[in-house]
Order: structure tokens, then C-alpha cells, then sequence
């Protein structure tokens, strides 16, 4: 561990993915336990000295219904806290789809924000999907033609839960990048879906994202959930880091605190999630 004060301290929590419903137990998935696992998570990240808490998508698994005890429990949370939305957070009725990103609180479906020093990015991985727009809706009509393309190109992550970002989503997460580049910003990206290393969990056209942060050269990490087993990889000088699934497992929790270092990321894993010294 490294011993000096770390630049910045902030928690994570990916994907409790909460619903009053019996367990999926082909999948491990025990959506009522959530609740627990995510108080516990609150009251231990409480007591941490934090700049802020991100979850990192999946607040729910569906219906409109499941916000209310969730979000219930993150107003005892001390820290300022960034909520974004994953794929189940869409699985509500289609007159409730454009209240999704209000409901959590968010400034925007992708904004940035900055704290000691470093620049986070929130990007909405939802933009393109089957789910985040009704029948008829332009989005919808693109994600479609999207997704016939990657399944003609037998792509593994040509799944009609994952998602992608349109062209003035991507020409902002550039702009972001540039502006930060001049100010002599670090970079964090924060998003729902993995881009690296290759999954079939991942962002569709997750490669236009992986080379702009290669170009970049100032991305340090980016974070994600969305494959709830977890993953980690290191491209160009970013890392990876896909946080594990709450609502796994029946009684085992999982979150994490980041700490920034001059020299290093440290990732404290509480639960199933591990610990990692990732080099900078």
C-alpha cells in the first residue's frame, strides 16, 4: 500500500440492480437482498473519509416502483453522491423512460465534473440502446440498424442489452478530453458498460472509445459495471476497471473505495470485490 496521503479518495458501487422479486437463481441474482448489501455499503463508505460515492449503473432491476427504496437509502449517505443509469434502470414503463436521468438526480445524461484536481467524465452508454427510447423514436430506429450490423459482423457483444453513444455524445466526450488535455487535467471516465478488454458485456463501438483515450493520453482509468463478474485490462496507458455486481450472490457484498496517488491507483475491495495497486 502506497504510504503517502492519497490526491483523492471517492466510493464505488456497481450494479445492485434491486427489485422486490425472488431470487434468478440460474444467474445468482438476489434482487430483494440488495437493500441490505446496499445499506451496509452506505454505512461503511460513511465512515470513510471520501470525496464522493459513484454507482455505476443498475440501481434497479425494473419497474418504477423499485426508486423509491433505493434512492431512500442513499439520502443517509454523507458524501456527495453521482448516480447514473445502466440498461434495467430503463425497464419501466415507456411514458417514464424521459424521467429516468431526472429521477436520479443528474445535471445531464453525460456531464463532467472536477475534484482535486482531476477531471471525471460521466458518459451514457443508454444513448443507442433497444431500451432507453420507445417504439419509433429515431435512437431506437439507429440502435436497431446498430445492433443488425454487429450481428452481421458476429460480434460478441452484439446483445440487445448492451448499448452505444452517438456522434455528438462522442464529438462532447472529445471536447472534454482536448480542454482537459490543456489544462493539465487527469482523466477519469465513469460509465455503465465495459470497453476493454474485449466482452460480450461491451459498449457497442467500444474500440472508437478505447483509441480516443489512447490519443488522448491523459484518460488514467476508466470504470464501469454492467458485467457483474468483473473484469480488468490495460490499454495505452488506461486502465479497465469493471467494479462486480451487487445484486450477486445471496448474502456476499461488494464495493469499493479508489484512491488516487501520484504514482498509482489504489482499489480497496470490500466483500467480493478485490483489492488492486494499479501502476500509473
Amino acid at each position: 500500500m502506497p504510504h503517502e496521503k492519497p490526491l483523492l479518495r471517492f466510493g464505488v458501487i456497481a450494479d445492485p440492480q434491486y427489485a422486490d422479486l425472488p431470487p434468478w437463481l440460474e444467474m445468482n441474482r438476489y434482487y430483494a437482498n440488495s437493500l441490505d448489501k446496499l445499506g451496509e455499503a452506505i454505512d461503511v463508505l460513511n465512515g470513510e473519509d471520501l470525496a464522493f460515492v459513484v454507482t455505476l449503473g443498475d440501481l434497479i432491476d425494473r419497474g418504477w416502483e423499485s426508486y423509491d427504496p433505493v434512492l431512500g437509502l442513499y439520502d443517509g449517505l454523507r458524501h456527495e453522491s453521482f448516480l447514473m443509469p445502466g440498461n434495467h434502470d430503463f425497464s419501466v414503463a415507456p411514458g417514464q423512460l424521459d424521467d429516468v436521468h431526472v429521477r436520479l438526480g443528474m445535471p445531464a445524461a453525460w456531464h463532467d465534473f472536477s475534484r482535486g484536481g482531476f477531471r471525471f467524465v460521466v458518459i451514457d452508454g443508454n444513448e443507442i440502446s433497444l431500451f432507453s427510447t420507445p417504439e419509433g423514436h429515431p435512437r431506437r430506429t439507429l440502435a436497431q440498424r446498430r445492433l443488425e450490423t454487429l450481428l452481421a459482423e458476429g460480434a460478441i457483444n452484439a446483445k440487445e442489452w448492451n448499448g452505444g453513444i452517438g456522434d455528438e455524445q462522442f464529438a462532447w466526450l472529445d471536447g472534454v478530453l482536448a480542454r482537459a488535455r490543456a489544462a493539465g487535467e487527469k482523466v477519469v471516465v465513469l460509465g455503465h458498460y465495459p470497453l476493454y478488454p474485449e466482452n460480450d458485456h461491451n459498449l457497442w463501438g467500444y474500440e472508437r472509445l478505447t483509441d480516443l483515450f489512447a490519443r488522448s493520453g491523459n484518460v488514467i482509468a476508466y470504470l464501469n459495471g454492467h458485467n457483474h463478474t468483473g473484469n480488468l485490462g490495460r490499454n495505452s496507458g488506461t486502465w479497465y476497471v469493471n467494479f462486480k455486481g451487487m445484486v450477486d450472490t445471496e448474502a456476499e457484498n461488494t464495493f469499493a473505495v479508489v484512491e488516487i496517488h501520484a504514482d498509482c491507483i489504489e482499489i480497496i475491495g470490500h466483500g467480493r470485490e478485490e483489492s488492486r495497486t494499479l501502476p500509473l
